[in-house]
Protein backbone atom coordinates (compact mmCIF):
# COMPACT_ATOMS: atom_id res chain seq x y z
CA UNK A 1 0.00 0.00 0.00
CA UNK A 2 2.83 2.46 0.62
CA UNK A 3 4.46 1.71 -2.12
CA UNK A 4 1.12 2.46 -4.51
CA UNK A 5 0.83 5.83 -2.43
CA UNK A 6 4.39 6.76 -3.12
CA UNK A 7 4.11 6.08 -6.77
CA UNK A 8 1.08 8.21 -7.04
CA UNK A 9 2.57 10.83 -5.31
CA UNK A 10 5.83 10.38 -7.67
CA UNK A 11 3.54 10.52 -10.96
CA UNK A 12 1.48 14.21 -9.53
CA UNK A 13 5.15 15.74 -8.43
CA UNK A 14 6.73 14.38 -11.97
CA UNK A 15 3.73 15.60 -13.54
CA UNK A 16 3.60 18.92 -12.04
CA UNK A 17 7.92 19.14 -13.00
CA UNK A 18 7.49 18.74 -16.30
CA UNK A 19 4.06 20.95 -16.97
CA UNK A 20 6.28 23.87 -15.44
CA UNK A 21 9.27 22.76 -17.70
CA UNK A 22 7.63 21.95 -20.39
CA UNK A 23 9.67 23.72 -23.26
CA UNK A 24 10.44 21.42 -25.94
CA UNK A 25 6.96 20.92 -27.09
CA UNK A 26 6.26 24.61 -26.88
CA UNK A 27 8.44 27.00 -28.26
CA UNK A 28 9.76 30.26 -26.17
CA UNK A 29 7.11 32.99 -26.72
CA UNK A 30 8.21 35.28 -29.12
CA UNK A 31 6.52 37.98 -31.46
CA UNK A 32 7.08 35.48 -34.18
CA UNK A 33 5.31 32.66 -32.47
CA UNK A 34 2.44 34.89 -30.95
CA UNK A 35 2.01 35.96 -35.35
CA UNK A 36 1.74 31.86 -36.21
CA UNK A 37 -0.37 31.28 -33.94
CA UNK A 38 -2.91 33.33 -35.43
CA UNK A 39 -3.20 30.88 -38.22
CA UNK A 40 -3.19 27.62 -35.72
CA UNK A 41 -5.27 28.26 -32.81
CA UNK A 42 -8.28 26.39 -33.89
CA UNK A 43 -6.13 22.93 -34.54
CA UNK A 44 -3.34 22.92 -31.79
CA UNK A 45 -3.15 19.81 -29.70
CA UNK A 46 -4.38 19.80 -26.08
CA UNK A 47 -1.11 18.43 -23.94
CA UNK A 48 -2.66 19.43 -20.77
CA UNK A 49 -5.86 17.24 -21.42
CA UNK A 50 -3.54 14.03 -22.48
CA UNK A 51 -1.15 14.19 -19.83
CA UNK A 52 -3.86 14.24 -17.45
CA UNK A 53 -5.21 10.95 -19.29
CA UNK A 54 -1.90 9.65 -19.31
CA UNK A 55 -1.15 10.17 -15.92
CA UNK A 56 -4.27 8.25 -15.02
CA UNK A 57 -3.88 5.69 -16.87
CA UNK A 58 -0.31 4.51 -15.70
CA UNK A 59 -1.85 5.79 -11.86
CA UNK A 60 -4.05 2.74 -12.88
CA UNK A 61 -1.90 0.23 -14.34
CA UNK A 62 0.93 0.86 -11.06
CA UNK A 63 -2.04 -0.16 -8.77
CA UNK A 64 -3.01 -3.51 -10.87
CA UNK A 65 1.08 -4.03 -10.30
CA UNK A 66 1.15 -5.55 -13.80
CA UNK A 67 3.46 -7.46 -15.60
CA UNK A 68 5.56 -8.66 -12.57
CA UNK A 69 4.06 -12.31 -12.66
CA UNK A 70 4.66 -12.85 -15.96
CA UNK A 71 8.17 -14.93 -16.99
CA UNK A 72 10.29 -13.53 -20.36
CA UNK A 73 8.42 -15.83 -22.60
CA UNK A 74 5.09 -14.89 -21.46
CA UNK A 75 6.23 -11.31 -21.83
CA UNK A 76 7.62 -11.69 -25.29
CA UNK A 77 4.30 -13.04 -26.33
CA UNK A 78 2.21 -9.85 -24.80
CA UNK A 79 4.75 -7.59 -26.65
CA UNK A 80 3.72 -9.58 -29.73
CA UNK A 81 0.10 -9.90 -29.38
CA UNK A 82 0.50 -5.87 -28.45
CA UNK A 83 1.83 -5.38 -32.19
CA UNK A 84 -0.15 -7.36 -34.09
CA UNK A 85 -3.17 -5.71 -32.90
CA UNK A 86 -1.69 -2.32 -33.60
CA UNK A 87 -0.36 -3.62 -37.04
CA UNK A 88 -4.44 -4.41 -37.90
CA UNK A 89 -5.13 -1.23 -36.37
CA UNK A 90 -2.84 0.07 -39.28
CA UNK A 91 -4.43 -1.93 -41.87
CA UNK A 92 -8.21 -1.12 -40.86
CA UNK A 93 -6.90 3.18 -40.43
CA UNK A 94 -5.50 2.96 -44.01
CA UNK A 95 -8.76 0.72 -45.66
CA UNK A 96 -11.03 3.16 -44.26
CA UNK A 97 -8.96 6.20 -45.50
CA UNK A 98 -9.19 4.49 -49.09
CA UNK A 99 -13.01 4.61 -48.80
CA UNK A 100 -13.54 7.79 -47.38
CA UNK A 101 -10.66 8.93 -50.87
CA UNK A 102 -12.37 7.44 -53.59
CA UNK A 103 -15.25 9.34 -55.37
CA UNK A 104 -16.65 6.26 -56.76
CA UNK A 105 -18.08 5.82 -53.23
CA UNK A 106 -21.23 7.59 -53.05
CA UNK A 107 -22.27 6.51 -49.48
CA UNK A 108 -19.05 6.26 -47.74
CA UNK A 109 -21.04 5.39 -44.76
CA UNK A 110 -22.45 2.09 -45.64
CA UNK A 111 -19.70 1.16 -47.63
CA UNK A 112 -17.18 1.74 -44.43
CA UNK A 113 -19.52 -0.23 -41.59
CA UNK A 114 -17.69 -3.26 -41.98
CA UNK A 115 -14.77 -1.78 -41.69
CA UNK A 116 -15.39 0.46 -38.49
CA UNK A 117 -16.93 -2.48 -36.89
CA UNK A 118 -13.64 -4.24 -37.45
CA UNK A 119 -11.73 -0.84 -35.83
CA UNK A 120 -14.21 -0.85 -33.08
CA UNK A 121 -13.28 -4.14 -32.22
CA UNK A 122 -9.31 -3.66 -32.30
CA UNK A 123 -9.33 -0.86 -30.36
CA UNK A 124 -10.81 -2.42 -27.37
CA UNK A 125 -8.37 -5.80 -28.03
CA UNK A 126 -5.83 -2.79 -27.95
CA UNK A 127 -6.75 -1.20 -24.81
CA UNK A 128 -6.43 -4.00 -23.30
CA UNK A 129 -3.21 -5.41 -24.43
CA UNK A 130 -1.27 -1.72 -24.30
CA UNK A 131 -1.62 -1.76 -20.24
CA UNK A 132 0.41 -4.94 -20.36
CA UNK A 133 2.62 -4.59 -23.18
CA UNK A 134 3.65 -0.71 -22.25
CA UNK A 135 4.26 -1.83 -18.58
CA UNK A 136 6.36 -4.65 -20.00
CA UNK A 137 8.80 -2.81 -22.27
CA UNK A 138 8.82 0.29 -19.66
CA UNK A 139 10.38 -2.15 -17.31
CA UNK A 140 12.65 -3.55 -20.21
CA UNK A 141 14.01 0.23 -21.14
CA UNK A 142 14.43 0.83 -17.06
CA UNK A 143 16.73 -2.12 -16.37
CA UNK A 144 18.75 -1.30 -19.00
CA UNK A 145 18.99 2.50 -18.41
CA UNK A 146 19.66 1.08 -14.51
CA UNK A 147 22.32 -0.97 -15.86
CA UNK A 148 24.02 1.51 -17.90
CA UNK A 149 24.27 3.73 -14.65
CA UNK A 150 21.35 5.59 -15.40
CA UNK A 151 19.54 5.13 -12.26
CA UNK A 152 19.65 6.27 -8.30
CA UNK A 153 18.81 3.38 -6.04
CA UNK A 154 18.74 1.13 -8.88
CA UNK A 155 15.85 3.04 -10.25
CA UNK A 156 15.97 5.56 -13.38
CA UNK A 157 14.53 8.98 -12.49
CA UNK A 158 11.44 9.77 -13.36
CA UNK A 159 10.47 6.47 -13.74
CA UNK A 160 10.65 5.38 -17.01
CA UNK A 161 6.93 5.77 -18.17
CA UNK A 162 5.07 6.03 -21.59
CA UNK A 163 2.01 5.75 -23.82
CA UNK A 164 1.66 4.56 -27.04
CA UNK A 165 -0.82 6.98 -29.11
CA UNK A 166 -1.54 9.11 -32.11
CA UNK A 167 1.04 11.56 -31.93
CA UNK A 168 0.13 15.46 -33.05
CA UNK A 169 2.12 16.80 -36.33
CA UNK A 170 4.43 20.40 -35.49
CA UNK A 171 4.10 23.04 -37.86
CA UNK A 172 8.09 24.47 -38.18
CA UNK A 173 8.57 28.31 -38.95
CA UNK A 174 12.00 29.15 -39.94
CA UNK A 175 13.04 32.60 -41.79
CA UNK A 176 13.94 32.60 -45.03
CA UNK A 177 16.83 34.47 -45.35
CA UNK A 178 18.33 31.95 -42.65
CA UNK A 179 17.72 28.63 -41.26
CA UNK A 180 16.28 28.55 -37.72
CA UNK A 181 13.20 27.46 -35.64
CA UNK A 182 11.29 30.45 -34.58
CA UNK A 183 8.22 28.22 -33.90
CA UNK A 184 7.70 24.80 -33.39
CA UNK A 185 3.40 23.65 -33.13
CA UNK A 186 1.86 20.90 -32.32
CA UNK A 187 -1.25 20.16 -33.92
CA UNK A 188 -3.97 18.20 -33.59
CA UNK A 189 -2.77 14.91 -35.42
CA UNK A 190 -4.34 13.19 -38.67
CA UNK A 191 -4.89 16.79 -40.36
CA UNK A 192 -4.75 15.32 -44.36
CA UNK A 193 -1.55 16.58 -46.74
CA UNK A 194 -3.68 18.86 -48.48
CA UNK A 195 -4.73 20.59 -44.77
CA UNK A 196 -1.21 20.45 -44.32
CA UNK A 197 -0.07 22.00 -47.61
CA UNK A 198 -2.78 24.62 -47.50
CA UNK A 199 -1.32 25.74 -43.98
CA UNK A 200 2.28 26.17 -45.13
CA UNK A 201 0.90 28.31 -47.73
CA UNK A 202 -0.90 30.75 -45.40
CA UNK A 203 1.65 30.82 -43.52
CA UNK A 204 4.27 31.46 -46.22
CA UNK A 205 2.36 34.13 -47.47
CA UNK A 206 1.25 36.11 -44.84
CA UNK A 207 4.20 36.10 -42.61
CA UNK A 208 6.61 35.59 -45.64
CA UNK A 209 8.31 32.58 -43.88
CA UNK A 210 8.93 29.08 -44.43
CA UNK A 211 6.92 26.75 -42.49
CA UNK A 212 6.47 22.94 -43.11
CA UNK A 213 4.06 20.36 -40.85
CA UNK A 214 6.40 17.29 -39.84
CA UNK A 215 5.75 13.89 -38.70
CA UNK A 216 7.51 13.31 -34.87
CA UNK A 217 7.03 9.85 -33.25
CA UNK A 218 7.20 11.03 -29.57
CA UNK A 219 6.96 13.76 -27.42
CA UNK A 220 9.22 14.24 -24.32
CA UNK A 221 5.99 15.01 -21.77
CA UNK A 222 5.11 12.66 -18.77
CA UNK A 223 4.45 10.17 -19.45
CA UNK A 224 6.07 10.39 -22.56
CA UNK A 225 3.84 10.34 -26.04
CA UNK A 226 4.98 7.61 -28.54
CA UNK A 227 3.86 6.68 -31.37
CA UNK A 228 1.50 3.48 -32.42
CA UNK A 229 3.81 1.36 -34.54
CA UNK A 230 4.67 -2.02 -35.07
CA UNK A 231 8.50 -1.49 -35.54
CA UNK A 232 10.02 -2.86 -32.14
CA UNK A 233 13.78 -1.62 -32.46
CA UNK A 234 12.18 1.91 -33.11
CA UNK A 235 9.96 1.60 -30.43
CA UNK A 236 12.12 0.71 -27.44
CA UNK A 237 14.58 3.43 -28.98
CA UNK A 238 12.11 6.00 -28.61
CA UNK A 239 10.80 5.44 -25.55
CA UNK A 240 14.64 5.79 -24.55
CA UNK A 241 15.15 8.98 -26.28
CA UNK A 242 12.17 10.17 -24.97
CA UNK A 243 12.57 9.25 -21.58
CA UNK A 244 16.62 10.73 -22.10
CA UNK A 245 14.07 13.95 -22.59
CA UNK A 246 12.78 13.73 -19.08
CA UNK A 247 16.02 13.13 -17.60
CA UNK A 248 17.68 16.07 -19.25
CA UNK A 249 14.45 18.18 -18.20
CA UNK A 250 15.57 18.25 -14.37
CA UNK A 251 18.78 19.80 -15.53
CA UNK A 252 20.39 22.86 -17.04
CA UNK A 253 20.72 21.74 -20.13
CA UNK A 254 16.77 19.97 -20.67
CA UNK A 255 15.82 23.45 -18.76
CA UNK A 256 17.00 25.20 -21.38
CA UNK A 257 16.18 23.25 -24.25
CA UNK A 258 14.83 26.10 -26.27
CA UNK A 259 17.66 28.90 -25.73
CA UNK A 260 19.07 28.93 -27.95
CA UNK A 261 19.94 26.58 -31.58
CA UNK A 262 22.75 25.09 -30.19
CA UNK A 263 21.31 24.30 -26.88
CA UNK A 264 18.25 22.27 -29.31
CA UNK A 265 20.24 20.35 -31.17
CA UNK A 266 22.72 19.26 -27.76
CA UNK A 267 19.70 18.17 -26.37
CA UNK A 268 18.16 16.58 -29.09
CA UNK A 269 21.23 14.59 -30.43
CA UNK A 270 22.01 13.74 -26.65
CA UNK A 271 18.45 11.59 -26.82
CA UNK A 272 19.52 10.43 -30.40
CA UNK A 273 22.48 8.62 -28.85
CA UNK A 274 21.44 7.60 -25.45
CA UNK A 275 18.02 6.47 -27.34
CA UNK A 276 20.04 4.25 -29.89
CA UNK A 277 22.82 2.64 -27.39
CA UNK A 278 19.64 1.59 -25.01
CA UNK A 279 17.54 0.89 -27.42
CA UNK A 280 19.73 -1.67 -28.94
CA UNK A 281 20.97 -3.05 -26.17
CA UNK A 282 17.29 -3.88 -25.04
CA UNK A 283 17.33 -5.78 -28.69
CA UNK A 284 19.91 -7.66 -27.90
CA UNK A 285 19.17 -8.72 -24.43
CA UNK A 286 15.03 -9.09 -24.68
CA UNK A 287 14.28 -9.35 -28.67
CA UNK A 288 17.35 -10.99 -29.92
CA UNK A 289 15.43 -12.94 -32.81
CA UNK A 290 15.52 -9.77 -34.28
CA UNK A 291 18.82 -10.24 -35.55
CA UNK A 292 21.63 -7.20 -34.84
CA UNK A 293 21.02 -4.87 -37.84
CA UNK A 294 21.40 -1.45 -36.50
CA UNK A 295 18.54 0.79 -35.78
CA UNK A 296 17.05 3.42 -38.28
CA UNK A 297 18.31 7.07 -37.22
CA UNK A 298 15.39 9.16 -35.73
CA UNK A 299 15.53 11.50 -39.42
CA UNK A 300 15.51 8.64 -41.91
CA UNK A 301 12.59 7.42 -40.10
CA UNK A 302 10.46 9.85 -41.24
CA UNK A 303 10.69 9.09 -44.87
CA UNK A 304 9.09 5.93 -46.15
CA UNK A 305 11.21 4.62 -49.36
CA UNK A 306 9.40 4.51 -52.57
CA UNK A 307 10.82 2.44 -55.51
CA UNK A 308 12.99 4.41 -57.65
CA UNK A 309 12.90 4.33 -61.26
CA UNK A 310 14.72 2.42 -63.18
CA UNK A 311 14.99 2.78 -66.96
CA UNK A 312 18.47 -0.05 -67.50
CA UNK A 313 19.45 -2.70 -65.94
CA UNK A 314 22.64 -1.02 -65.27
CA UNK A 315 22.82 -0.92 -61.21
CA UNK A 316 23.65 3.04 -60.12
CA UNK A 317 26.26 3.80 -57.28
CA UNK A 318 23.89 3.62 -53.59
CA UNK A 319 22.36 6.63 -52.72
CA UNK A 320 23.96 7.81 -49.91
CA UNK A 321 20.89 10.24 -47.97
CA UNK A 322 23.12 11.45 -45.30
CA UNK A 323 26.15 12.62 -47.63
CA UNK A 324 23.64 14.35 -50.03
CA UNK A 325 21.14 15.97 -47.35
CA UNK A 326 25.05 17.37 -46.01
CA UNK A 327 25.88 18.23 -49.36
CA UNK A 328 22.55 20.38 -50.09
CA UNK A 329 22.45 21.77 -46.37
CA UNK A 330 25.93 23.58 -46.96
CA UNK A 331 25.13 24.42 -50.46
CA UNK A 332 21.31 26.40 -49.30
CA UNK A 333 23.86 27.85 -45.95
CA UNK A 334 25.79 29.42 -48.73
CA UNK A 335 23.24 30.71 -50.62
CA UNK A 336 21.57 32.30 -48.13
CA UNK A 337 24.45 33.95 -46.14
CA UNK A 338 24.97 35.75 -49.66
CA UNK A 339 21.14 36.94 -49.71
CA UNK A 340 20.55 34.18 -52.42
CA UNK A 341 16.96 33.78 -51.33
CA UNK A 342 15.02 32.67 -54.66
CA UNK A 343 17.96 30.83 -55.62
CA UNK A 344 18.42 28.94 -52.57
CA UNK A 345 14.86 27.91 -52.71
CA UNK A 346 14.92 27.04 -56.33
CA UNK A 347 18.07 24.70 -55.21
CA UNK A 348 15.81 23.06 -52.32
CA UNK A 349 13.19 22.10 -54.79
CA UNK A 350 15.90 21.06 -57.24
CA UNK A 351 17.46 18.75 -54.32
CA UNK A 352 13.90 17.21 -53.47
CA UNK A 353 13.32 15.80 -56.78
CA UNK A 354 16.99 14.51 -56.63
CA UNK A 355 16.06 12.37 -53.21
CA UNK A 356 12.33 11.50 -54.80
CA UNK A 357 14.12 9.88 -57.66
CA UNK A 358 16.26 7.77 -55.40
CA UNK A 359 13.44 6.65 -53.37
CA UNK A 360 13.09 8.89 -50.26
CA UNK A 361 9.49 10.55 -50.48
CA UNK A 362 10.60 14.45 -48.83
CA UNK A 363 6.91 16.04 -49.63
CA UNK A 364 8.93 19.38 -49.37
CA UNK A 365 13.04 20.78 -48.88
CA UNK A 366 12.84 24.25 -47.69
CA UNK A 367 14.52 25.91 -44.50
CA UNK A 368 11.97 24.82 -42.12
CA UNK A 369 12.99 21.05 -43.32
CA UNK A 370 16.86 22.29 -42.10
CA UNK A 371 15.50 24.01 -39.26
CA UNK A 372 13.65 20.68 -37.92
CA UNK A 373 15.80 17.89 -38.66
CA UNK A 374 19.12 19.80 -38.80
CA UNK A 375 18.89 19.25 -34.56
CA UNK A 376 19.00 15.50 -34.60
CA UNK A 377 22.71 15.12 -35.46
CA UNK A 378 23.57 11.59 -33.68
CA UNK A 379 25.56 10.53 -36.83
CA UNK A 380 27.90 12.46 -39.51
CA UNK A 381 26.05 14.08 -42.35
CA UNK A 382 22.48 14.85 -42.76
CA UNK A 383 20.37 17.96 -42.39
CA UNK A 384 23.11 19.29 -40.07
CA UNK A 385 25.05 20.13 -42.59
CA UNK A 386 28.14 22.11 -41.54
CA UNK A 387 27.00 22.30 -37.93
CA UNK A 388 29.82 22.11 -35.30
CA UNK A 389 27.10 21.65 -32.48
CA UNK A 390 26.69 17.40 -33.36
CA UNK A 391 30.15 16.97 -34.07
CA UNK A 392 31.15 17.93 -30.70
CA UNK A 393 28.32 16.50 -28.64
CA UNK A 394 29.62 13.09 -30.14
CA UNK A 395 33.13 14.11 -29.59
CA UNK A 396 32.12 14.56 -26.29
CA UNK A 397 30.29 11.16 -25.99
CA UNK A 398 33.73 9.32 -27.70
CA UNK A 399 35.69 10.89 -24.73
CA UNK A 400 33.08 9.62 -22.10
CA UNK A 401 33.87 6.47 -20.38
CA UNK A 402 30.13 5.48 -20.62
CA UNK A 403 26.68 6.41 -21.51
CA UNK A 404 25.78 7.40 -18.00
CA UNK A 405 29.49 9.61 -18.07
CA UNK A 406 28.34 11.13 -20.87
CA UNK A 407 25.14 12.12 -19.98
CA UNK A 408 25.36 13.18 -16.57
CA UNK A 409 28.48 15.76 -18.06
CA UNK A 410 26.39 16.97 -21.14
CA UNK A 411 22.86 17.51 -18.77
CA UNK A 412 24.91 20.67 -16.68
CA UNK A 413 26.03 22.07 -19.51
CA UNK A 414 24.05 25.47 -20.09
CA UNK A 415 25.64 26.72 -23.21
CA UNK A 416 27.54 25.58 -26.44
CA UNK A 417 31.03 27.09 -25.07
CA UNK A 418 30.72 25.11 -22.40
CA UNK A 419 30.71 22.06 -24.93
CA UNK A 420 33.37 23.16 -26.58
CA UNK A 421 35.19 23.93 -23.73
CA UNK A 422 35.05 20.49 -22.53
CA UNK A 423 35.98 18.59 -26.22
CA UNK A 424 39.36 20.81 -26.56
CA UNK A 425 37.65 23.02 -29.29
Amino acid sequence: MLYRISRIFEWLIITAICLTLFTYSSPRATSEFDRVRAYTRNIEFDYISWMLNAARIKIQQGAVGMPGYLNRASSKVAVSDFLFVTQQINQADDALNRVYADPSITDKVAASAQIRAELAMLEKQHSQLAPIAEAILQGQVSQVAADFGLATLGQPIPTISFHSTAVPDALIVSPRDHIEEVANISLVPGLSVDQQAALEDRVDKGLNVSSLVVPIGGVGVYPTMIMQTTDLPWLVSTIAHEWTHNYLTLRPLGMLYDASPELRTMNETTADISGTEIGAEVMKRYYPEYGSAPLPTFGLAAFPKISPNADNAAAPPPFNFNAEMHTTRVHVDALLAQGKIAEAEAYMEQRRQVFVQNGYYIRKLNQAYFAFYGAYADVPGGAAGADPVGPAVRALRAQSKSLADFINRIAWMTSFDELKKAVGQ
